[in-house]
């Protein structure tokens, strides 16, 4: 069965009539009649009836009839939803985001593009820098919102939010847990809870960066890769972890119900930068009008 087959017939279903339909087709009749005819012997069914006075459908032409409407409009359909795939319109896009980008990156990117791109449907996915780095590397996600920028050219990357603060995290009964700031050089006193450098590389090296212009070393105690699990582990050890200030608010850090506190570090402040990064050699032109959506808040800076 072909397509052309499919719209000969509902030509000739419309016009009832041989002439008026192969002039409609720009076909000749003889033409039209043949392919009326491998149709028919595709279905093994007569669908159309004719003597000298008419052209009728049969009733399994009736009912042909209105199934190859149904599949010329879903072919239709097809092709518009391919075009605008095509150009970004509709589709799929897969989106990695960490705690800062769900607070000042996403509500409003995300509203744009319901507003202005409703057919594309963005899945979200909670994952640190180095999770996000490797998914995209592997084709499950297709924009991160990490810490930092990979330095390859198989990525690209735009800035949006500038210097997130770091803090470091103790538990309430820690000597710190009172201050309301300590200076970076103290942390040589102390044993330290850290995350593995994959799991966020940018936040990492800020850490050891502020350890080395104040000429410290770091007593990493215990490894945790999870902000949960770090707050755990210095609420019962008098150990010093170290998170965002967002994540530590969205932990409600200090607060009642939780054991571990945050206090700002001071001289220097060890700080992040949030990034949009996405593949050089992308080919899903939803990307495009996603990063479009979130051109608004760049290069924000959070307050401390």
């Amino acid at each position: 069965m072909e397509l052309r087959h499919l719209m000969s017939f509902l030509a000739l279903a419309e016009e009832l009539h041989f002439g008026r339909a192969a002039q409609r087709l720009h076909l000749t009749q003889p033409s039209l009649s043949a392919q009326l005819r491998k149709l028919e012997k595709s279905l093994g069914v007569q669908l159309v009836s004719r003597n000298s006075h008419e052209v009728k459908l049969t009733p399994a032409g009736r009912e042909f009839e209105g199934q190859a409407r149904l599949i010329v409009a879903q072919l239709d359909r097809a092709a518009e939803i391919t075009k605008a795939a095509a150009a970004g319109h509709s589709g799929s896009l897969n989106v990695g985001y960490n705690l800062p980008a769900s607070r000042h990156v996403l509500p409003d990117a995300l509203a744009r593009m319901a507003r202005e791109h409703p057919d594309v449907t963005v899945s979200l996915w909670e994952k640190r820098t180095g999770p996000q780095l490797a998914a995209l590397n592997d084709g499950t996600l297709d924009v991160g919102l990490v810490y930092g920028h990979p330095h390859t050219a198989a990525f690209r990357y735009r800035p949006l939010l500038q210097r997130i603060p770091l803090v470091a995290v103790v538990g309430r009964t820690h000597r710190w847990a009172g201050r309301s700031g300590v200076r970076f050089a103290e942390l040589a006193e102390q044993r330290c809870v850290l995350f593995a450098r994959e799991q966020c590389p940018a936040m990492y090296d800020s850490i050891f960066r502020a350890a080395a212009d104040n000429r410290i070393g770091l007593d990493v105690a215990q490894t945790a890769d999870d902000p949960g699990a770090t707050a755990h582990m210095v609420s019962v050890r008098p150990f010093v972890g170290f998170a965002s200030l967002p994540r530590a608010q969205s932990m409600n850090m200090g607060g009642p119900d939780s054991g571990a506190v945050a206090v700002k570090l001071l001289d220097p402040v060890p700080t992040l930068d949030l990034f949009a990064v996405w593949r050089a050699e992308e080919t899903n032109p939803a990307v495009g009008l996603f990063l479009d959506a979130i051109e608004a808040p760049h290069e924000q800076t959070v307050p401390v």
